[in-house]
């Protein structure tokens, strides 16, 4: 159970404690946050709320303990990351308990999330240590005008052997250092996951790291932050505050200490930006990813991805694609109730096929289960009821304007029943806003223009899909489509965990991916070597 076994340590009564300093404490506030479970809508889980003084605390011993673990071997920091990875997997099950309760997850999801957690730590650590043990060496008479008088090294050499009297050689010349202290702060959703995918690549690449978690997947985090802790990382690197967002929210994000912001979110995201100075972000605040469907597609394809992208998270329908299926089956990849950035959240289907596509899609959304996230249903509440009445807003909205509804709409406190909602138009607010639920709209179209057009209308550019046999013409339409990725004859999706994820306009700055996330999390610095005179090889 949460908090209990090797866990224990991490609650006091019913309070689960903050990790500062390599210790788990309780605030001087003497207040907490309730935790609501989105199922039973009473009280699961109580954290901490940290002060203002707390996280000035945090900031400095981060600062500190950056400072010695960016001269620790890189070899060192891979070592203790797969060491963290190890242990994160060995305990799964109480960590998906808390995804369950805390997000109403559905447990094998949320099992599935743990693990893929543990595999993308791995894989980072690897990384790191390939794309920072590696450099250039510059000439100068490369440019115009030049002769070769000037030596750039731009190089950091990092001996990737275990033994203790290998040492660093030419450990003067950088070329990717650490920015210093990372605040990240991840998203409900995937608590653990999109935690660690921002954790991980801060600490190979040097950097220290401060963790807000979400209030809802709160202790979910906290759970696996004690996972580094068993790994045995320096006191102080890694840090996890817990609290009201209206309290420590701004101060962390505009505190002077921190050295880059990493945050996955909604509109939230656009208010640090504009506070956060001069300091890099990285971002992803949401998408209303179109799924665009031509006469010629795979309709049974086209059908099967828009209900695994945008309902369900198992249902899979691709018996063609069998290691694909395999892949995002082991990455927990997909949503549950459409409370997922990269999930379908619009489907403009060509006129002639339309009739087909709804036909085949609502076939398929009358087979998903709904209920408790302990039942492992594909449809589970949503996590707050603020999120629910949002959800019922767009759905009044809708029906005030004449959408065609294909189910009826049904729901019991936080658990809405999957919704398709044909012929809808773009004065309804649904063509337009993010309802993160199980609600998704679809609008017919009489060209390709006028599905780019809505597409790229939309304040919003994470991801899109296309679905057509022409190679040709989804690579066009690909090309044409304001979106950060573009999925042909597949359903939106983020991962696999090392391929490049990025967003435009509203849906974010920067890319991830733990290749990226790694490059963001460092910076350049060059040593030139001036000479006497020119010299040339051989010359």
């Amino acid at each position: 159970m949460a908090g209990s076994g090797v866990f224990a340590e991490i609650i006091e009564g019913e309070v689960f404690k903050y990790y500062a300093d390599g210790e788990w404490k309780t605030s001087s506030s003497g207040k907490s946050v309730p935790i609501i479970n989105p199922t039973t809508r009473k009280t699961q889980y109580r954290v901490q709320a940290c002060t203002q003084e707390e996280v000035n605390k945090v900031m400095e011993l981060a600062k500190v303990a950056q400072k010695s673990w960016a001269k620790t071997p890189l070899w060192k920091r891979a070592e203790l990351l797969h060491k963290a990875a190890a242990i994160l997997k060995e305990h799964k099950h109480p960590i998906a308990e808390c995804l369950v309760k805390e997000i109403a997850k559905p447990a094998k999801d949320a099992v599935s999330e743990v693990v893929r957690s543990g595999d993308l730590v791995s894989y980072c650590a690897e990384e790191g240590v390939r794309i920072l043990g590696e450099g250039k060496f510059l000439v100068s008479d490369s440019f115009p005008g030049n002769e070769r008088t000037k030596y750039c090294l731009t190089s950091k050499i990092v001996p990737k052997f275990r033994e203790a009297n290998i040492q660093r050689t030419f450990a003067a010349w950088f070329l990717k250092i650490p920015l210093g202290l990372v605040l990240a702060i991840p998203p409900f959703n995937y608590p653990v996951n999109l935690a660690v995918s921002k954790i991980a690549p801060a600490l190979i690449a040097g950097n220290s790291l401060v963790l807000k978690p979400p209030t809802q997947g709160a202790v979910a985090a906290l759970h696996m932050v004690y996972c580094f802790h068993l790994a045995g990382f320096p006191k102080g690197l890694i840090s996890c505050v817990t609290g009201k967002g209206s309290e420590i929210g701004d101060f962390l994000t505009m505190h002077p200490g921190v050295n880059c912001i990493s945050f996955t979110g909604g509109d939230t995201g656009i208010a640090i930006s504009k506070k956060a100075g001069m300091i890099p972000l990285q971002m992803e605040l949401g998408g209303k990813d179109a799924c665009i469907v031509l006469e010629d597609a795979d309709v049974d394809l086209a059908a099967a991805n828009i209900v695994k992208g945008g309902f369900s998270y198992r249902q899979i329908f691709c018996p063609c694609f069998t290691f694909f299926l395999h892949l995002v089956n082991n990455l927990g990849n997909l949503p549950h109730n459409g409370q997922r950035c990269t999930a379908v959240k619009v489907v403009l289907v060509m006129e002639s096929v339309a009739d087909t596509l709804v036909e085949k899609v609502n076939a398929k959304v009358a087979k998903l289960t709904v209920g408790p996230p302990e039942d492992d249903c594909d449809i589970t509440p949503v996590v707050t009821e603020s999120s629910a009445n949002f959800i019922e807003g767009l759905v009044k909205d809708a029906k005030e304007k004449g959408a065609t509804f294909c189910q009826e709409y049904r729901r019991e406190g936080n658990l809405i029943w999957p919704l398709l909602l044909d012929h809808v138009r773009p004065d309804m607010r649904i063509a337009w806003e993010e309802p993160f639920g199980p609600v998704l709209p679809v609008i017919r179209i009489n060209s390709v223009e006028e599905g780019i057009h809505h597409c790229n209308a939309s304040n919003f550019g994470l991801q899109g899909c296309v679905f057509t046999k022409d190679i040709n013409k989804a690579i066009l339409i690909s090309d044409a489509m304001e979106t950060g990725t573009v999925q042909i004859n597949s359903a939106p999706a983020r991962g696999p965990d090392h391929f490049p994820f990025q967003g435009i306009k509203d849906s974010g700055i920067g890319s991830q991916g733990i290749t990226n996330s790694i490059n963001m999390m460092t910076k350049m610095k060059s040593t030139v070597i001036n000479l006497p005179t020119p010299t040339y090889a051989m010359g």
